[in-house]
């Protein structure tokens, strides 16, 4: 397994397991085995690879298995779910750290070929992505949609992510988690 940041010539592969896995287009078969929300065009992750060095991705031979986006708050502040984290955060304190655009970043989505679900592959790619975001922020902050129990139960008993608050968006319920990356991990 090749674990590493996306170039260019990734963007087709991960357009093809993200529409493989995104909420509109998952199959009713694989949905309750979890599925991603936010729905990416090409540029994005093009800008996203440029401006970021944002996305992990995890290969086996020659295939695309995973990929894991991390970013900047000015890289989601497009979106208006993001806005509304971003001025959450000075409301919310995490192991004594009050939260900002400046010490947290967002990640995920993360995208996993149901193939290598309970696999390495996902303590991987976000160990890998962690590092190489643990360079400019000190805490990693996400969400899951209440409705995404298996992300949710991996993300918490695998991941040992904490869950910070519950949250409410254009009708749908959250969970917010983060984990302080100040002492996180070795290489992999």
């Amino acid at each position: 397994m090749i674990y590493r940041n996306a170039t260019h010539d990734d963007i087709p592969a991960i357009l093809d397991l993200q529409k493989k896995y995104h909420i509109l287009t998952i199959s009713e078969d694989d949905k309750p085995d979890g599925f991603v929300t936010t729905l990416f065009t090409e540029e994005q992750f093009k800008e996203l690879i440029e401006k970021e060095n944002g996305i992990t991705i995890a290969y086996d031979g020659d295939a695309l298995v995973a990929y894991a986006m991390a970013a900047s708050w000015t890289f989601w502040s497009k979106w208006p779910l993001f806005q509304h984290m971003i001025k959450d955060l000075p409301n919310l304190v995490y192991k004594g750290i009050t939260l900002s655009t400046e010490n947290s970043y967002q990640y995920g989505p993360i995208c996993i070929d149901t193939a290598y679900r309970g696999t390495d592959v996902l303590p991987n790619v976000f160990k890998y992505s962690a590092l190489q975001m643990k360079e400019r922020f000190k805490v990693l902050v996400t969400f899951i949609n209440h409705i995404n129990p298996r992300s949710y139960n991996a993300h918490v008993r695998k991941l040992g992510l904490d869950v910070i608050q519950d949250f409410e968006f254009n009708n749908n319920h959250y969970y917010e988690l983060a984990l302080d990356l100040s002492n996180y991990g070795e290489e992999i």
